[in-house]
């Protein structure tokens, strides 16, 4: 079989390359062709463009760069099409994938699947016509989504699993803390996001809300793959910050707590047993902060919460963020702090809820057997 992925950034590229080490597992004849970075390149086939050349975030950032995305996007049907895929599998990216999904469809080239399904759930919902129309199989990571595609919307999906949960496990079971890490003090891990715009926002006020705790703690900033290390320089200059490529799993086995964009990285904090403090910064913070509490469904922002729709961790987001309350909320989950222990034992129901499932075997194991169909 011919298969070709695309995903927009770290994390897709992380949980794509797994998902193809289990098609080719399962499938001796497999290529792969695919948008996508390092850890799919690692696993074999022609990788067209990184990822790298499509992770665009935000307004500003993407009108000043429409021409690329639009060059990108007209190549990339046009390489689909040339290749003559057998399937193309779309991993979360929604706002370059649907389009992709709309051209396949409407040519007829081949099935579309849609392997960790958009969070439209979240915002965009009205994005449900384009999937119902343009997807022919969705690929579901989060058990809360179940109810959201297939009671709300009537569009039956698959729930794999959640490959993050798996990811960490291999991660502890293969690797533990060989690589150690630490100096002689425990650490605080910052995790700033994967792209330029989310480290601009959120990194200077975890480092400001870190900074007097530099003689208690060690203080890692978590190195984006996606982004070169000098452009953290200008954040960490004069700061006692230091950053970390590529690490971001050994650095979490190792942490104390710490300081978490939302993202995936909620997620695996979380599974790593890390008390943290989500941050999110906002343009225009009290208009989000309205819409926030009347108009927008979602409760939370971050994984952690939603999976067991409560607050288990802190999200300072729109006109809650600030170093003031980053620093507070962060000393409340330190050794000592009155919510840490809590915070513990409440991960314990996100990992209950998540499960023992291999993600990406299931999800091949359907692939292969609705292709051969």
């Amino acid at each position: 079989m011919k298969y070709y992925l695309i995903v927009g950034e770290a994390s897709g590229d992380l949980h794509a390359s797994h998902l193809m080490q289990s098609l080719k597992a399962r499938d001796p004849e497999a290529q792969f062709r695919f948008f996508g970075g390092d850890l799919m390149t690692a696993v074999g086939g022609l990788r067209v463009k990184h990822f790298r050349e499509l992770a665009y975030m935000g307004f500003v950032p993407v009108l000043l760069h429409l021409p690329t995305i639009l060059k990108n996007m007209k190549m990339c049907k046009q390489d689909i099409k040339q290749w003559q895929a057998d399937v193309v599998i779309l991993v979360d990216y929604p706002g370059f994938n649907l389009s992709i999904a709309k051209y396949v469809h409407q040519e007829g080239i081949c099935p579309v699947y849609y392997y960790i399904s958009p969070k439209i759930w979240a915002w965009k919902e009205y994005r449900i016509k384009n999937i119902k129309r343009d997807v022919d199989e969705l690929f579901s990571i989060l058990p809360f989504e179940v109810d959201f595609f297939e009671q709300k919307h009537h569009y039956p999906i698959h729930y794999v699993g959640n490959p993050t949960a798996q990811e960490v496990r291999e991660f502890l079971k293969n690797e533990g803390k060989k690589q150690d890490i630490a100096k002689t003090k425990p650490i605080i891990a910052l995790l700033a996001g994967s792209r330029m715009q989310e480290i601009k926002d959120n990194l200077p006020a975890m480092i400001e809300a870190t900074s007097h705790l530099a003689d208690q703690y060690d203080l890692v900033l978590a190195g984006a793959p996606s982004i070169e290390p000098s452009y953290y320089g200008k954040f960490l200059a004069g700061s006692h910050v230091r950053l970390l490529m590529n690490q971001t799993y050994s650095l979490l086995s190792q942490a104390t707590a710490a300081l978490v964009t939302s993202g995936t990285a909620t997620l695996e904090t979380c599974m790593f047993r890390v008390p943290q403090v989500v941050c999110y910064e906002t343009p225009l913070p009290q208009l989000i902060g309205f819409l926030k509490r009347h108009f927008i469904k979602v409760r939370y922002i971050s994984l952690v919460n939603l999976i067991v729709n409560r607050e288990v961790v802190p999200e300072l987001v729109a006109e809650t963020f600030g170093a003031e309350n980053i620093k507070r909320k962060l000393e409340a989950i330190l050794p000592g702090g009155k919510h840490r222990q809590q915070m513990l034992d409440d991960y314990e129901e996100v990992h209950q809820r998540l499960g023992e499932s291999q993600a990406p075997d299931r999800a091949a194991d359907i692939m292969l057997k609705l292709l051969k169909r």
